[in-house]
């Protein structure tokens, strides 16, 4: 990496953290019982259909209860990167992060299944694995350790490669250096690719990627308009590694602590959120591929995508913390009709 990349991206952590910790010191008293007042952070852009859902959430959420529950949004990384904020959730913070499986199986392994690649084949399916007792007993566990999942239906569309040149086979993705989050599932996927996966936040990747430090990044396609990274990479591959579903989460004791009323209004409008992120999602998804085209953009279609997903197996594998037969416990419930 450059030694300007990365001073910036050390000055650019700086700031997140003063960011992070500064609200903390009056946040706390914002809440009892009766009130609370919540800061809802993601790293996705102000564009995207993810922050329209968390507006909306926002705003139903105030008017059910009232104005006993405040939320404020704060999207693109300005409470920090979304590890750092959903440890500050643990550790009691006012804040309700946007949280990914693979982030949460750092607290509870077993929640990193829920990431793996080609997974999912229909969105639709996801909702067969929110509704099973396995899930609900993976949310009890994230609520011991002081996670709370308010909803994990939040679905921000398949995650693609956009990089320097065109991913038609398996072979194309040798020595492909390519941004993935700090997360397990990501780099073994990765690896198992064929690629060469490097860590960075989410609001370095558009400099990451024009100052060369990696070839490629993967997102779904309204996260790669919305952070303008056809800007600097011009090939979008549709290999639909993964389904990207995330969740909305907060304290647990901050949650318990509020009246059945509130914890009810909290809940029911996350999944109320994510349903509507959805349709937003399949709608944008069309358009935003227009766009694409329209600055320049190249779809490629892999030849097979059956070699993505062989190679990517064995990564289900690689896990030994979690449960035995996990795996094939969430196929059974994925599979039923």
């Amino acid at each position: 990496m450059t030694k300007s990349f990365i001073a910036g991206a050390t000055m650019m952590r700086a700031l997140r953290m003063t960011a992070m910790l500064l609200p903390l010191s009056f946040g706390a008293s914002h809440t009892n019982a009766q009130t609370l007042s919540l800061r809802l952070a993601h790293n996705l852009s102000a564009s995207e259909p993810f922050n329209v859902a968390a507006e909306r959430f926002a705003a139903e959420v105030g008017k059910r209860s009232n104005g006993s529950i405040k939320v404020a949004v704060y999207p693109s990384e300005q409470l920090g990167p979304n590890k750092e904020v959903l440890e500050m959730v643990k550790q009691g913070a006012n804040v309700i992060t946007l949280v990914d499986a693979g982030y949460l199986a750092d607290y509870v392994p077993d929640f990193g299944v829920v990431q793996g690649p080609y997974l999912i084949k229909n969105p639709d399916d996801f909702q067969k694995l929110l509704a099973s007792d396995l899930f609900k007993g993976l949310v009890r566990d994230a609520k011991s350790k002081g996670i709370m999942p308010l909803a994990f239906n939040w679905y921000i569309g398949s995650r693609h490669v956009i990089a320097n040149r065109p991913i038609r086979t398996l072979e194309d993705f040798k020595g492909l250096s390519i941004r993935v989050p700090p997360v397990p599932m990501f780099n073994r996927t990765f690896v198992g690719l064929g690629a060469r996966p490097v860590t960075l936040q989410w609001s370095e990747v558009y400099t990451g990627l024009s100052q060369n430090v990696v070839n490629a990044a993967e997102a779904p396609l309204p996260t790669i308009y919305g952070s303008k990274l056809q800007e600097v990479r011009k090939f979008v591959s549709l290999t639909g590694h993964f389904a990207a579903f995330l969740g909305v989460a907060m304290n647990s004791q901050t949650f318990d602590k509020l009246t059945p009323e509130q914890r009810t209004i909290l809940v029911s409008e996350a999944e109320a959120a994510g349903d509507f992120l959805k349709k937003l999602t399949i709608e944008k998804e069309k358009v935003v591929r227009a766009d694409l085209v329209k600055e320049g953009v190249t779809f490629v279609e892999p030849a097979d995508i059956l070699p993505f997903q062989n190679a990517t197996a064995s990564v289900y594998n690689e896990f030994p913390k979690w449960s035995p037969g996990l795996y094939q416990k969430v196929q059974a419930i994925l599979q039923a009709k």
